[in-house]
């Protein structure tokens, strides 16, 4: 598909979006987040490279990567410490679900704090719940992270009446898969486990950069195969990475943990 017309907006609380945006009648895009430093994107590449895939799979055009990045840049030039939320719609029109002829892409970009508790995580490490909803499968949509979020939010309120940091997501199959908002990986004996995500879950940016320093194999992982685990984590692009201290009542000693895990990186760097 041809590069068509793209409109990109810097947000704030006073910006406005059409009630025909087919981002908020069907849920039409995708969006990543992204942790800024010193004014600087972390993993910005492969932030970027999410973008592109979302695109590529949904049947979006081709994004104008080079004029999202100017914007990007000078909406966090003054930011130390923060928060990059990108989102991109198909925009307006088509009828029904059908798509446009010729979309005009919507790109939002939003700048917010950081998630103060994220630090203490990390030093203390997380209690962690398994929740009662279950993600469905679609292979056609796994990994990508679009505007469709419904699963989320209904895991989000359950986690309200739990006594935990966050939750463990399985599948109809009874596969971990992830947390509420952030990849797991684990280490057995050496060996550094993450949950195979081809018919549901995201595909984490952090997941993704870790992979380039770790030798990760990703499996169908069973419940009572993640409990028996040496050391269990999570990750996002925003937390970064937050050992597990507990899944409900299996207690993970996270001062062993991080020195596993130190362990491995130690390894993989010889």
């Amino acid at each position: 598909m041809s590069k068509l017309k793209q409109t990109i907006k810097i947000t704030n609380s006073d910006s406005t979006i059409s009630t025909q945006d087919r981002g908020l009648n069907y849920g039409d895009g995708f969006f990543t987040t992204a942790s800024i430093v010193d004014a600087c994107i972390e993993h910005w590449d492969l932030h970027k490279a999410r973008l592109v895939e979302c695109a590529e799979r949904l049947f979006f055009p081709e994004l104008d990567l080079n004029e999202i990045e100017q914007v990007v840049n000078k909406a966090i030039c003054d930011t130390l410490s923060g928060i990059l939320k990108v989102v991109v719609t198909r925009g307006a029109g088509g009828r029904g679900y059908g798509l446009p002829d010729e979309p005009t892409i919507q790109v939002l970009i939003s700048v917010l704090p950081q998630v103060p508790h994220y630090k203490n995580w990390q030093e203390q490490g997380v209690s962690l719940a398994i929740s009662d909803i279950r993600l469905s499968h679609q292979p056609l949509l796994a990994g990508l992270k679009t505007l469709n979020r419904l699963e989320q939010v209904l895991i989000k309120h359950q986690m309200y009446s739990i006594e935990c940091d966050d939750v463990i997501v399985l599948d109809y199959d009874d596969n971990v898969i992830e947390c509420s908002a952030a990849n797991l990986f684990a280490i057995k004996d050496g060996q550094i486990v993450s949950p195979k995500l081809d018919c549901c879950g995201i595909t984490g940016v952090y997941l993704s950069a870790l992979c380039d320093k770790l030798a990760i194999k990703f499996k169908a992982i069973q419940v009572d195969e993640f409990l028996a685990m040496d050391a269990v984590f999570m990750c996002n692009s925003l937390m970064g990475v937050v050992p597990v201290a507990n899944i409900a009542d299996t207690q993970f000693d996270i001062t062993r943990s991080k020195a596993l895990l130190k362990a491995q990186v130690a390894k993989e760097s010889q």
